[in-house]
């Protein structure tokens, strides 16, 4: 039985573009923040504020309304914390330090949505690999390219590179077979390339204070056991029991921001590495389909 091979797609040799006239970019959109280094800082800033200004505020100390400044850090003498936001004020100069990375991690995870989003592109990414797919086998390169140009994101962008090489080799008389077909997988392989350190920016700086944060809780932890220990040497006859309650207090809350620290940046890191690897399985779709197209059909 006569089989026939399925058509080629359609590949017009694209015009050249006027001389001097620049070329056309597309938009790339929000790609996330460059400097991981500025967020720290404005997160460090933003933490201090905090600790002096809000936990710091004198009504959440006893005698606050009598003190002599609004905030603790201004007011001279000595005075107990009256709440939990005193208490976590107490436990001194750890406290902007576990907010700083818990703001961080905050910050950097707002920034990787968005970020990542944009990169999946306008529309429903399986959707959009279902279309080229589904364009590649009807043979319309013209139709797979403008699919590429409204969806746009990361994948669209590699997905039209690759095409854009497909066009060249089908047009090209000289090579053979085989070194077309190596040419349009490393046009993917390079595309991927390229794409991939824009979506995984910044995770590293997730993944360290996934560790950080929980050490710098623990050593604020420990910190708060020396002051309780060395109430408990303190005063004639016993332990002074209100100082050994603030001491075991900062330790416990200090703990309590480490580990919340570590865990909502477990769960960040954990997420969007999973959306990365979803979008990459997608480009590894698409560029099997492209190549295995070229191969069937010249």
């Amino acid at each position: 039985m006569e089989t026939t091979k399925p058509a080629a797609p359609a590949a017009t040799k694209p015009a050249a573009p006027a001389k001097g006239a620049p070329a056309k970019k597309q938009s790339q959109g929000f790609t996330g923040i460059k400097s991981g280094l500025a967020v720290i800082i404005f997160c460090w800033i933003l933490a201090e504020v905090i600790y002096v200004f809000a936990f710091g505020h004198m009504s959440n100390f006893q005698g606050g309304d009598a003190a002599n400044s609004a905030f603790h850090f201004f007011a001279e003498g000595e005075y107990k914390p009256a709440n939990l936001l005193g208490t976590v004020y107490e436990g001194g100069f750890i406290v902007p330090l576990i907010w700083t990375q818990l703001l961080t991690v905050f910050v950097l995870a707002l920034e990787r949505f968005f970020a990542v989003r944009n990169a999946y592109g306008r529309t429903s990414l399986s959707k959009f690999v279902a279309a080229i797919k589904q364009a590649l086998a009807g043979g319309d390169l013209k139709k797979a390219k403008e699919l590429c140009d409204n969806q746009r994101g990361s994948v669209a962008n590699v997905v039209r590179a690759t095409l854009n090489r497909y066009e060249e080799m089908h047009n090209n008389t000289t090579l053979a077979k085989d070194q077309k077909v190596l040419a349009i997988h490393k046009e993917l392989e390079e595309a991927t390339a390229l794409e991939m350190p824009m979506l995984q920016e910044n995770l590293p700086i997730i993944g360290t204070i996934v560790t950080l944060g929980t050490l710098t809780g623990l050593l604020g932890t420990v910190l708060g056991m020396i002051r309780s220990f060395s109430a408990m040497g303190s005063g004639e006859g016993g332990a002074d029991s209100a100082a050994l309650s603030v001491g075991i207090s900062e330790a416990l809350v200090n703990t309590a921001s480490g580990i919340a620290t570590g865990a909502l940046g477990v769960i960040t890191y954990n997420y969007f590495t999973n959306k990365i690897d979803r979008l990459t399985f997608a480009i590894d779709e698409v560029g099997f389909s492209i190549v295995e197209t070229f191969n069937a059909t010249h």
